[in-house]
């Protein structure tokens, strides 16, 4: 009996052991494993192979110079942004981001919660090659610390563009020679040569707006540049609504009827309230619309290949003259790589940004994106690339960019605007117009309605 007792108490403690050793080995493992993942960059896939190729060299580059282990990961556009906000949820996001998406619809907010790495030290020795526009873009206020830090960095830039179909044009019965700068006769035109096909037996649009809620981007910096040619403020200097300004609401509401216009009176597709980021490339590419407007230069890019189409048929041009005559001042968004304060490998993490933003390896980027974006350092526009004639879409949207006035999107100036992109209010007001039928007036004191209530959740900035 006591024989029996002893050895079921040892089998009881020798289980215990077991237990104990086997939980201890499986905390152990997972420790290890979350220290030693390599560093992980999830990257917005590009339209094109050349540019992934591009920053998968730089990428491979740098972990020869390095040795330290690295996993990148490109991921489409419409998906990014999801896995991104999934998996700081859960926890365990990617130790760098870039997203076309993040940086405009989510990057301020993220600096608020204290969710990113302040980088200031990346940015150190290259204060004096960007320009004030890219650096401001990034200077954010931390909630949690309640103090200013920069909590991305400045990668490339992009603004609204505007592509038209040359040959579409000529048998329209025009000539470039045609096209108006004038703000509304420029707009008009474009019109005319969609009535002058149409009489031809042609079923094509004059205009590819995006009119909906699914692209974000491209529905909502294309609204934005509408209301910047219009001399809409919807902030002072300060970042103070101004939308209780009968003058300022008065604004908002004639640049909405202005641009719904175009759909109601059958110049804009009828499926672009439903088009997605690539929807608009789409429609234009496939030549159903005659004239399209998009955030960045992948319409052209993506043609590069096709030296008749590139050089012959499809033009890159400017916007015209604002509505009261004076030079149009050009939207531009700064996009930014992001870390992560959950970041395990945050020195490796700005040892990699400190070697992806020194100009050399910047100057390479742009030209095998083929033009697709452009840079935030001054001294990289003197590269020959960007002044060569015999491209006619680099060389036309440089131009844009390099010598005519430009400003940073609105959440720069408080970053609760970056919520109002977020949840492309402006989308959303088109929308509520040509599908549901609101007036311009109604739609727009929604979307003031909508913008305030914004605005008193974030509360007041701790400047």
């Amino acid at each position: 009996m006591m024989l029996r007792q002893y050895l079921w108490t040892l089998f009881f403690l020798i289980a215990l052991l077991l237990t104990a050793c086997t939980h201890q080995t499986i905390e152990t493992t997972s420790e290890v494993q979350t220290r030693d993942r390599p560093l992980t960059i999830w990257w917005n896939q590009g339209y094109f192979p050349q540019e992934n190729q591009s920053i998968e060299k730089i990428v491979a580059d740098w972990h020869k110079k390095s040795r330290i282990p690295v996993k990148l990961e490109l991921i489409s556009e419409d998906d990014i942004d999801k896995l991104t906000i999934a998996a700081l949820k859960a926890g365990n996001p990617p130790d760098l981001v870039f997203s076309l998406e993040t940086d405009s619809a989510h990057t301020e907010r993220w600096a608020w919660e204290g969710k990113l790495v302040d980088v200031s030290d990346v940015l150190k020795p290259l204060r004096d090659i960007y320009s004030p526009t890219a650096l401001k873009s990034v200077h954010m206020y931390n909630k949690k610390l309640k103090k200013f830090g920069d909590y991305a960095v400045p990668f490339k830039q992009n603004s609204v563009h505007l592509h038209y179909w040359r040959d579409l044009l000529t048998e329209a019965g025009f000539t470039e020679a045609n096209i108006p700068q004038e703000w509304d006769a420029f707009w008009e035109f474009w019109k005319q040569a969609q009535d002058a096909l149409e009489a031809q037996g042609k079923k094509v649009y004059g205009l590819a707006l995006p009119m909906g809620t699914e692209a974000t981007n491209d529905t909502f910096y294309g609204f934005e540049q509408f209301l910047e040619a219009y001399d809409v403020k919807l902030m002072d200097e300060k970042g103070r609504l101004q939308l209780d300004n009968p003058g300022v609401r008065q604004g908002l509401i004639n640049t909405l009827d202005w641009v719904t216009r175009f759909y109601k009176d059958r110049y804009v597709p009828p499926d672009s309230v439903n088009w997605r980021s690539s929807d608009n490339n789409i429609a234009f590419l496939n030549k159903t619309a005659i004239l399209a407007d998009n955030t960045t230069m992948s319409i052209p890019a993506s043609q590069k290949k096709d030296k008749d189409l590139y050089l012959n048929q499809m033009v890159t041009t400017e916007f015209p003259k604002k509505p009261n005559g004076e030079q149009m001042t050009y939207l531009v968004a700064i996009k930014q790589l992001l870390l992560f304060a959950e970041s395990k490998h945050q020195q490796a993490a700005k040892d990699f940004l400190s070697y992806l933003v020194q100009p050399e390896i910047l100057k390479d980027y742009f030209k095998n994106a083929a033009g697709r974006w452009y840079p935030v350092m001054p001294i990289l526009w003197q590269d020959a690339f960007w002044s060569d004639s015999a491209d006619p879409h680099v060389f036309v949207a440089a131009k844009q960019l390099r010598d005519n006035p430009t400003r940073p999107l609105n959440r720069v100036i408080n970053p609760a605007y970056s919520e109002v992109h977020r949840e492309n209010i402006w989308g959303q007001t088109m929308k509520r117009v040509v599908v549901n039928g609101l007036s311009p007036e109604a739609a727009a004191d929604e979307a003031i309605e909508k913008i305030e209530k914004i605005f008193a959740q974030w509360g007041e900035m701790n400047q």
